[in-house]
């Protein structure tokens, strides 16, 4: 008999192998499966003990099928009626395509008409179709030109074991399938382990409790089938019972007897839930009995280093398939533990791991004997095995006042900084009152990046917010990773934070530009509001608090969490300004962002707020903050349009604001917007157009983070514009290393000589109370979206939180230290030069 057996991706080898340890002869690997020859009971036990197979079908026939006459021909030329009950269920399972036959569906229900066809021909009654439990499974596979038809023997997959429960509360990893779990073990020869007395397994990151319980399952001698309920065969009318029933007695005999075999099994983790998972899984698979050592390789690190050495000849399993794309963090503290691990296995351990790319190879020191690329749902593992003679000794640490492992040597210069700067940044925010904070700022100059610290609003949860600057072309890239995974090693350990609550970014240098380019990635608002009216918090994202206000943050998918740190003097000073504003107290802010110095405004007694942007998802976020901090109301209303023409376009109304905070992009070319924007060449334009919409009292706070800006004093003096530089009482203490990191200036109207008549555009002539920008009929061009607050006025008597801050007079690195405030790519233009280039 012709069979084949169905597997992922990379197995065919390793399956090849086992079918072969099972007594199967003719074992030829293909393309995603492997074909063998052999009895029924051949197949019987492969569907019985493989445990990587995904399916084994019996094929009955081959046949031509380059067009869909040719297929069903062939297939109806078979004898169906010698293997489908006249009462019986089909299911066709169609794989592959042609040129003439393109499409699965259709080959299946061709291929179904065929069979159908025959049975009627030979019984006069069609079968019918089940495609949830059909009693046969029938699988058509198609080539170029040729198809192989033939009996499921399997029913459900192979890989469905009976005992692999889903993540669930109760169970809160995702589970490794199985039949994953089984080819770590078959890389890494597990099955040579088995035959000694006492096998010994290491499972370093075991999840959910998938390679344990395999693990387990081959010491014992069970069959990977033995808990399945059904099988594809029994449906099938050349099903010989007598052959199955004795290769099942035989399984369930060598199960009883290997229930008594002796097994070390060492499982380690860091993951929430991994112990009960996995205890609850090998209860679930029969082998309640087996009781594994579990450690916590964050806490209990030396315990395991000591168990793993009184291991003789162990088998190490490493999975790191769990984790997700990008998750450096994760990634760089698991390489680190694993080393930690890796130093105490006695010489000749064989080893295997799962992992999304190559970085195990760093601790281990050698690169993998063998190495396979599986596909694991979309995300591309590496399958790779060592046989592990001395792990080299790798340089440490101290950070917390314990020792840990990194790749780099020098990297215990930078957790010795990071130590002594986080200490003295710590004293300083408490001494303030802030919570959220520049920790450090690429203070050793290898290690080029900015670590922010969060800490959640009535919460002790608090997160890293690292942001890398990308190197230039001569830095070697993967000595640059190196730094790289050492730094999101020692943080989370010096901060005490958790590295799931670690958030990388990385900033490049990048041509050209939107001004809104992350628009898209702001967190969704769930639908609904709290009982006491606010609105619910979306999810991913998280409350900070900041001057006696509270902010919306959120870490994930964006290069901007949805606060600039640096500009919170900037907003203790608008808030101030705002205190001793007098008249129609009206507020405008424009490039708006996500609203928070609309806040401050509002705190500040200003009654009218204007909150001006092009991102809907920003002004969303920014009427979130708004209303999480009390201020809701036809009085304050926001604006999604394109900045420039709206200011252009309301000089041209009587529409006039005491106080605007203007935060320019560096740049864009927005499709939306009328004209790309660069800030040195258009920000004299700009600021002669903001001032037209000052009262004659008014004041402007004008901000950009263009490293080498410089205004045209002379363009705006000769428009009676006046501008005041003000960075250096704006630059926080905790970002006095980078003074350059923005530019702050106040901008007023110049008085006219006493008697001189103002020109139209100048004069001062507010809107009542509530009424929209978008109702003045001088208005040209295009409409902007104007939405208002619902709900109550918010009272003028909100004063708290803290003025403006004396900078400090530390001297830094001149380089940029954020990002393009939302507005445009990250790195765009001069303003983000990488801190490399004053060194190499």
């Amino acid at each position: 008999m012709e069979f084949y057996a169905t597997c992922p991706a990379g197995f065919e080898k390793l399956l090849a192998h086992e079918l072969s340890s099972l007594g199967i002869s003719s074992v030829r690997p293909l393309k995603g499966q492997t074909a063998f020859e052999g009895t029924l009971e051949d197949g019987y036990r492969a569907c019985l003990w493989s445990s990587l197979a995904s399916r084994i079908v019996l094929v009955l026939g081959r046949f031509d099928a380059k067009t869909s006459d040719e297929l069903y021909e062939g297939a109806a030329a078979l004898p169906w009626e010698d293997h489908i009950a006249a009462t019986s269920t089909l299911e066709i399972e169609a794989h592959g395509t042609n040129d003439a036959l393109r499409n699965t569906q259709f080959v299946a229900l061709r291929t179904k008409d065929a069979i159908s066809d025959r049975l009627l021909q030979k019984r006069g009654i069609r079968p019918a179709t089940d495609t949830t439990n059909p009693d046969i499974r029938i699988a058509i596979r198609l080539g170029k030109s040729r198809a192989s038809i033939g009996i499921d023997l399997s029913g459900e997959p192979l890989f469905r074991r009976g005992y692999a429960a889903r993540k669930s509360s109760r169970s809160p990893l995702p589970p490794l399938r199985p039949d994953y779990a089984a080819a770590l073990l078959e890389q890494a020869r597990w099955y040579a382990d088995v035959r000694h007395g006492e096998p010994e397994a290491l499972v370093v990151y075991s999840g959910a409790g998938t390679i344990a319980t395999e693990a387990a399952s081959q010491a014992l001698d069970r069959a990977p089938g033995l808990l399945r309920p059904s099988w594809g065969f029994t449906g099938w009318l050349g099903h010989a019972e007598g052959t199955w029933t004795k290769l099942s007695d035989e399984a369930q005999e060598r199960a009883a007897a290997g229930a008594d075999s002796r097994l070390s099994l060492i499982c380690a983790d860091t993951r929430t839930g991994a112990e009960s998972s996995l205890r609850q899984m090998l209860r679930q698979a029969g082998m309640g009995e087996v009781e594994p050592r579990f450690f916590d390789m964050r806490r209990s690190a030396e315990d395991l280093s000591a168990a793993v050495g009184t291991l003789s000849h162990p088998t190490a399993l490493v999975d790191l398939s769990w984790l997700r794309e990008g998750a450096l963090p994760e990634e760089a503290e698991a390489l680190s533990l694993i080393a930690e691990t890796a130093a105490a296995l006695p010489s000749g351990t064989k080893a295997a791991s799962l992992a999304p790319g190559p970085s195990l190879a760093s601790v281990l020191g050698t690169a993998p004997e063998e190495s396979a690329t599986v596909l694991q749902g979309s995300q591309t593992e590496q399958l790779s095995s060592w046989n592990i003679e001395e792990v080299p000794e790798r340089p440490l640490a101290e950070a917390a006042g314990q020792k840990i492992s990194v790749l780099l040597s020098a990297s215990d210069q930078f957790a010795k900084r990071l130590q002594k700067v986080a200490k003295l940044r710590a004293k300083w925010a408490k001494r303030e009152g802030i919570s959220s904070y520049r920790v450090y700022d690429q203070d050793l100059p290898d290690y080029a990046v900015a670590i922010e610290l969060f800490e959640g609003a009535g919460t002790p949860e608090r997160w890293l917010q690292i942001a890398e600057y990308s190197a230039p072309k001569d830095i070697d890239p993967e000595l640059a990773h190196e730094r790289l995974l050492d730094v999101l090693t020692v943080a989370p350990r010096v901060m005490k934070v958790a590295p799931d609550h670690v958030y990388l970014k990385v900033r490049t240098r990048a041509k050209g530009g939107s001004q809104y380019a992350d628009e898209g990635t702001a967190p969704e608002p769930k639908a609904g509001r709290r009982r006491d009216g606010r609105p619910l918090l979306p999810q991913g994202a998280h409350l900070i608090e900041e001057g006696g206000l509270v902010f919306e943050v959120s870490f994930e998918g964006r290069l901007d969490c949805g606060i600039f740190l640096d500009h919170r003097d900037t907003r203790a000073l608008i808030r101030e300004l705002a205190k001793k504003t007098k008249g129609s107290k009206r507020f405008l802010n424009l490039f708006a962002y996500t609203g928070t110095a609309t806040c401050y405004a509002a705190d500040g007694g200003m009654y009218h707020t204007t909150t001006v942007d092009m991102s809907k998802p920003s002004l969303e976020w920014a009427r979130r903050n708004m209303e999480r901090n009390g201020f809701s109301g036809p009085d304050h209303e926001y604006v999604q349009t394109d900045v420039l023409s709206w200011v252009q376009q309301e000089r041209h109304t009587r529409d006039r604001w005491d106080l605007i905070f203007c935060d320019v992009p560096t740049f864009s070319n927005s499709s939306r917007m009328h004209a790309s924007w660069d800030v040195q060449r258009d920000h004299a334009e700009l600021l002669i157009g903001v001032s037209r919409l000052l009262t004659r009292d008014g004041v402007c706070v004008f901000s950009c983070n263009l490293r080498s800006f410089k205004p045209d004093t002379e363009k705006l003096s000769k428009a009676g514009v006046e501008i005041e530089d003000i960075t250096a009482q704006t630059i926080p203490e905790d970002f006095a290393r980078n003074p350059k990191i923005h530019h702050c200036y106040l901008v007023k109207r110049t008085p006219r000589p006493e008697g001189e008549a103002s020109a139209p555009e100048h004069r001062s002539a507010p809107r009542p109370r509530g009424a929209s920008s978008a109702h003045v009929p001088a208005r040209k061009g295009p409409r902007p979206s104007v939405t208002r607050s619902t709900g109550s006025r918010p009272g003028n008597a909100r004063t708290g939180g803290h003025g403006p801050r004396k900078p400090g007079s530390g001297q830094g690195h001149p380089g940029n230290g954020r990002p393009n405030r939302g507005h445009g790519p990250a790195g765009a233009g001069p303003a983000h030069r990488s801190p490399y280039s004053a060194r190499y």
